[in-house]
């Protein structure tokens, strides 16, 4: 087994070594999480920051257009734009733009920095979000466009007393994994006919003692279908071709990214789907795909329509459903579109 690198000149002598490879996969090769790659760097490099959201959130409009970036392990997605309309919380935090959606879970908020890296284009500039366990949570990209002196101003103002070169991380939680109730098939049955917005979903799981997973793996038509994890490639080209308007979700513990509105440019490289659309892209690891669900969730608008993925583990990857924009509901579409998608040939059944 590699030795685990735990000084902070020994882990910036690794990333000399190993320039170009990407910070995630650099850390894990290290035996490190990547906020821990991140915080050797502090003071040469990076900066530590306040990870109070309020105080934070409260600068981030002044840098003008950047990139947001959420992943989890099987998918990452990009949106260009600027970060405004911020809604505080101390659950469940907002900002909501046209271009920039998320929800933020401050309690997942632990570690922040300031990032500057010397590349072969120039400076690149970044502020980095890290939990516990020092997985990213959520990541911001300076552009072409974006305030310089602003930059300098936030990273001042916000910079944390502390300014230590390591970081201590708790255990990473693993995804939980289905968890069903029998017994209550038909209750949840019952019960999940009877909501009227899809935000319900998750408060019934939880006093059946089930999650999504497990609960989609019982409940059966009409309510889910199980597809064929190898339509979700299909599944984007059609809604490419057919020009429709969609809500992705991505995200992990920390914090929901979400992109509305059209996919255009489909690109497959090895195992990666990728779309590259000038202010939207998303790159998805179908490999890691296991199980896929079409849902219907009943809701005071009509049936809300999704298809959602999940890794071996149970972990959600993402969720997608039709959009409504303006005058035009491209939901019918959508609605049409998942109800010709393949089924699973063989499902297991909790």
């Amino acid at each position: 087994m590699e030795q685990v690198l735990t000084a902070p000149q020994d882990i910036r002598a690794a990333y000399a070594e190993k320039a170009g490879k990407r910070d995630r996969d650099l850390a894990e090769s290290l035996g490190l999480s990547e906020g821990q790659l991140v915080a050797a760097f502090a003071g040469q490099g990076s900066t530590r920051l306040t990870s109070d959201l309020d105080t934070l959130f409260g600068q981030l409009n002044g840098l003008g257009e950047v990139m947001a970036l959420t992943r989890n392990p099987s998918c990452v997605i990009e949106k260009v734009g600027q970060y405004d309309n911020y809604h505080p919380s101390a659950h469940a935090a907002m900002v909501l733009t046209q271009e920039i959606d998320l929800r933020m879970f401050p309690s997942h908020w632990v570690h922040a920095f300031a990032v500057e890296r010397e590349t072969k284009s120039g400076t690149r500039r970044s502020i980095q979000v890290f939990d516990a366990a020092g997985d990213a949570v959520h990541k911001i990209f300076l552009r072409d466009g974006s305030d310089l002196d602003h930059w300098t101003h936030l990273v001042q103002m916000l910079a944390a007393d502390d300014q230590s070169q390591t970081m201590t991380v708790e255990q990473r939680k693993p995804a939980e994994a289905p968890k069903a109730n029998p017994d209550k098939t038909e209750v949840l049955r019952n019960e999940w006919a009877k909501m009227t917005d899809t935000h319900q979903f998750m408060r019934l799981t939880s006093k059946l003692k089930m999650n999504r997973l497990g609960a989609y793996r019982i409940a059966g038509a009409p309510l889910v279908r199980a597809l064929n994890p190898d339509t979700i490639p299909q599944m984007f080209e059609q809604v490419r071709d057919q020009k429709l308007e969609v809500m992705v979700f991505v995200g992990n513990r920390g914090c929901i990214e979400i992109h509305g509105g059209p996919v255009k440019k489909l690109k497959q490289m090895g195992p990666w789907l990728n779309v590259l659309d000038p202010d939207f892209n998303l790159h998805l690891r179908t490999d890691y795909i296991a199980d896929v669900w079409a849902v219907t969730k009943p809701t005071q608008r009509g049936p809300a329509v999704s298809v959602e993925a999940f890794d071996a583990e149970g972990g959600l990857i993402f969720q997608i459903f039709g959009r409504r924009a303006g005058d035009t509901d491209h939901r019918p579409a959508w609605d049409a579109l998942v109800a010709g998608l393949p089924d699973e040939v063989k499902k297991e059944v909790v």
